[in-house]
Parts: C-alpha cells; structure tokens; sequence
C-alpha cells in the first residue's frame, strides 16, 4: 500500500500524548508509534496491568495512569492529576471504545454504556483538560469515529437508548455521538479563536480484539461472526494510520476526518472521509453538546 504512512510522522520529542485504551489494538499501534518517534506517552487505560504490561512492549518514554471512561468520578480523578503533572498537553487521542455488549448494560453513572465510554466519557476528559492543551504549541484532540456512525440517528428522547435496546444500534450511535462531538468541538474551538484543533479518523474494517467480545455473547455463532470478520478486516497497524495522521501531520486542520481510502472507506491508505449528513448538522451538534454538558457535570467552550 502506498501513501500516507507512520514512517511520515514528525519528530514527536517534548511533546505529551495520551492515548486512552492504549492497552491493545488500535490505541496500542498509536501508543507505540508516538512513543518510537520521540513523544512521551501516558497510557489511559482501565486495566493498569494490562497497561504496564503495553508499556513493557513498547519500550520508550512512556507511563501507565488508571482511567475508566464509564465512572465520572474517575475521569475527573484521572484528569485532574494528569492535568496537575502535565502543564501542557500536545496531544489526546480518545481512542478507547466498548462495542457491542449484549444486553443493556449501564455505567456507574447509570448511563448506557456504550455511550457513556465512546462519548460522554471523552466529553468530559477533553473538556477537563482543555487548559492544558490550549497551554501546549499546535495541541490536538482527535476524537475515533466508525464508518457505522453514517447508518445511524440520535435519538434525543431515548439518549440512553431504555426502548427496545439493541446493542448493535446503540454502538452505531455512539459512534455518531463521538464523530458529533469532534466536528462541534472544533466548530466551538475555532469560534473562540483557540489554536487547539479537533480532528476526526476511523480505522475502516480493522482487526482488533473487540471482535472476538463483541459476539462472545452469541456462543458458537457469535464466534463465527467474530472471526469470519477478522478474516476480511485489515490489519491493526494498517487501521492506526488515520487518527495518527489526525493526530500528528502538520497539514491538518480543524474538523477534517481521516480514513481508508478503498472499497468504500473499509480498507486501504489514509484519505480524508465523509461524514453523514447527521454528524456534519450544526444543529445536532449544538443539541448533543447541550445534552452531554448536562449530563456530564462538565461545561467548556
């Protein structure tokens, strides 16, 4: 495959990059590559064996910190002593995702949980950070999107999804949710003449290890599903490329959305991608920011 690829990344030395579910799949070929080109990088992660066990194989400047993105109270906890440590941040790259989990499933905050880690978890922890980056040079927020965000639709009567519950719908609009939040967030960020950009990515069809979970709770045809879909995704390193593009080429400006460029955004070298009608609505934008400000606690922008 030709273009874009990690060998273009800049000389990443003195700048800060947290990466959250850096532990595995894609965070971990994103938590490496910043790590190989110099950065120093804080593991987010809610497995802190896991995450020690990641910092051990990728080696570099890098350090391990606990982060539940499904608890309120541990993303404040997370952020406030990170943002007390790092005066300036460079780079947050919120990563982490649950998908797909069978039957509802609710955080300790008692919303749903796929929301509750994909996006309102992130909401929160941009926004209790957001002095920080704005205290770093070119700092960046990208926010992970999924080619699934262009099938769905916000709900905003049933945001916690409490009728007729399906899982996979309820992924694809948290999906929605977080691709929403990075493209207001940048609206927000360039109305108050922040230098801060918000950038988008998806990886396309990527094997990652939530495909083997997803389905766990099918039995033996889930475990079909699961790796039939490993078999015709791309590979993990592959499916890193966009949001270390969002995250780290000079080029980028607020608001642009990286993916693969071949069959139909699924596999293939870094483009830019196209976002649904839904996520790229102001108005949505401006109603979800409402929503999750609410239910966050968290007010920014």
């Amino acid at each position: 495959m030709t273009g874009w690829t990690s060998d273009r990344i800049p000389d990443q030395h003195g700048r800060i990059a947290v990466v959250t579910g850096a532990n595995s799949g894609l965070g971990l070929v994103t938590a490496t590559e910043l790590a190989h080109h110099g950065a120093h990088v804080v593991l987010a992660v809610r497995n802190t064996a896991a995450g020690e066990e990641a910092a051990r194989r990728i080696g570099g400047d890098v350090e391990v910190r606990e982060l539940d993105l499904a608890s309120l109270a541990s993303v404040q906890a997370f952020a406030a002593k990170l943002a007390a440590d790092h005066l300036a941040i460079d780079v947050l790259i919120n990563n982490a995702g649950a998908v797909l989990l069978g039957p509802r499933r609710t955080s300790a905050d008692g919303f749903e949980l796929q929301l509750a880690t994909n996006m309102l978890g992130h909401f929160a922890l941009t926004g209790l950070l957001l002095g920080n980056l704005a205290a770093a040079r070119e700092a960046r927020v990208v926010s992970l999107s999924s080619l699934v965000h262009k099938s769905a639709h916000l709900d905003f009567d049933d945001l916690m999804f409490e009728r007729d519950y399906r899982a996979a719908t309820a992924y694809r609009r948290s999906k929605l949710a977080t691709t929403v939040f990075g493209i207001e967030l940048d609206r927000r960020l360039r109305a108050a003449g922040s230098p801060i950009v918000s950038a988008l990515a998806h990886p396309g069809l990527t094997r990652t290890n939530l495909a083997p979970r997803a389905f766990g709770h099918r039995g033996r045809s889930g475990q079909a599903i699961a790796w039939l879909g490993l078999v015709v995704t791309q590979s993990v390193k592959q499916g890193a490329l966009p949001q270390l593009r969002a995250a780290t080429d000079p080029g980028v400006r607020g608001g642009q959305f990286f993916g693969p460029s071949r069959l139909w955004e699924t596999r293939g070298p870094v483009t830019e991608a196209q976002l649904s009608h839904e996520a790229a609505d102001p108005a949505v934008g401006k109603r979800l920011w409402a929503a999750a400000e609410k239910l966050t606690g968290v007010r920014y922008l």
